[in-house]
């Protein structure tokens, strides 16, 4: 699709601005594609520079992390905090160690969250982190030391009324602790709603490990509720085997769907008389281990090494992409086409190329995108902030019911909003202008700040 040639001007002022970031291209891009339609119908969105300074950061950290590994030799790595929008209140996005990790990336998914945390309803602006750091082979303490290492920086820049990480690949529960011990040592502060993802025995939520995969099924039950349909009985693979796959695949089973697909780095099962979610968990949260294990214990189970094929090539109804950016191509959405696929949610954060969401949508499958169907966990991590103000602690049926809620009312804002604008059934163009109507009327009404 193409960009209005109201907004041309300010695209490619963005682009020069931010050279040799292809990440922060695309999700500015994909953005820029639905908002023609909103200047066309609401032109003073153009007035005071508005979208210009949606599209840049409010303030971008990088700062040196130095740690010593456990024979004593000194590593560098770079840490990275953007606190992207703070419109709707203090910034929120998770961090994210993996050696992948620059300034593009951060500011791709910094801005994708803004228009994610938006749609939730809750008061929270956009904002992430990380760091190239692997913690990939890294023992526990190492990992730990890094962790002091990066929050002994970050301390300085976060808050709970200021900025609010969680976390995202490679940084769990283990890691959310270290890093809040640190910021708890250095402050003499015990601010529970500085960080979320943490522990249930100091402040965190029930229902949070669940979050994203339980709420991109939520929402692919509320796409399929429009068409008279159930998920029960549909052939689902997930690609991913990590926390939002694992959950992703529980609540689809609860639902009635059929998995029959997962994978990891290392290549893909294909398990036709149903995924054994337990064993996948022994493999990956108790083992660590990789998902060729799995056909020791299921022998009717077939692996495929990456490299040989695709988790994509395997033919089903729905696809939930759970694992990282741009892992689905053009090549493998002509692919789901051919096999029929009827709906692709994106668990993971932009996780499907933009050819592939432009096939998709060419072709008719209902698809939708990671700033509205992935909401969950950040919709959770804004639910945790809360019992941490209060200073009380939810159930867990109270919590994944709120979630539920929020997810319904994403969806219903998405699928509203693209009709609203005569696109119906467009969840992309309906997710990227609802959560942009928010945040600019925010914006708006608090002047050129």
């Amino acid at each position: 699709m193409a960009v209005d040639e109201k907004l041309e001007s300010i695209h490619s002022t963005i682009l020069a601005r931010n050279p040799a970031e292809a990440e922060f291209h695309q999700a500015v891009r994909e953005v820029f594609e639905s908002l023609g339609r909103v200047v066309a119908k609401h032109p003073g969105y153009l007035e005071d520079g508005l979208i210009d300074r949606l599209c840049e950061p409010e303030r971008q950290i990088i700062f040196r992390v130095p740690w010593t590994d456990d024979k004593g030799q000194v590593h560098v790595n770079r840490g990275f905090r953007v606190q992207y929008n703070s419109a709707l209140g203090p910034y929120k996005g998770g961090l994210r160690f993996h050696p992948s990790v620059n300034l593009s990336i951060i500011k791709f998914l910094g801005f994708e969250q803004i228009f994610k945390n938006a749609l939730t309803g809750l008061p929270i602006g956009g904002g992430k982190g990380g760091s190239d750091f692997d913690p990939k082979d890294r023992s526990d303490g190492e990992i730990m030391r890094f962790c002091q290492s990066f929050m002994t920086e970050l301390f300085r820049h976060i808050g709970d009324k200021t900025d609010v990480p969680a976390g995202d690949i490679g940084v769990g529960g283990r890691e959310v602790g270290w890093m809040f011990g640190q910021y708890r040592r250095l402050t003499n502060s015990f601010e529970a709603g500085v960080l979320t993802g943490k522990g249930l025995t100091y402040g965190g939520s029930l229902a949070r490990t669940e979050a994203t995969g339980y709420g991109t099924v939520y929402f692919v039950e509320s796409m399929l509720a429009r068409q008279g349909k159930t998920i029960e009985g549909h052939r689902t693979i997930v690609s991913g085997s990590g926390n939002v796959a694992i959950y992703a695949m529980d609540k689809a089973l609860k639902f009635g769907a059929k998995v029959v697909a997962c994978s990891d780095s290392s290549g893909y099962v294909v398990d036709e008389d149903g995924i054994d979610l337990d064993l996948v968990r022994e493999i990956k949260e108790v083992r660590r281990g990789r998902i060729s294990e799995y056909v020791k214990a299921r022998k009717d189970a077939k692996y495929f090494a990456a490299g040989k094929g695709s988790i994509w090539d395997v033919p089903c109804d729905i696809a939930l992409p759970c694992a990282t950016q741009n892992e689905l191509t053009a090549r493998d959405a002509r692919v789901l086409i051919g096999n029929g696929v009827h709906l692709v949610a994106e668990g993971a954060n932009m996780p499907c190329t933009p050819d592939a969401v432009d096939a998709f949508r060419k072709a008719g499958v209902l698809f939708a995108p990671g700033k509205a169907a992935n909401a969950g966990g950040v919709a959770t991590s804004a639910l945790e902030m809360q019992q941490n103000a209060s200073r009380d602690r939810w159930t867990f049926d109270q919590t994944r019911d709120r979630l539920g809620v929020i997810m319904r009312n994403i969806h219903d804002t998405c699928a509203d909003t693209a009709e609203d604008y005569g696109a119906p059934g467009d969840y992309v163009l309906g997710a990227n202008i609802g959560g942009f109507i928010r945040v600019a009327e925010a914006m708006r009404a608090q002047g050129v700040i």
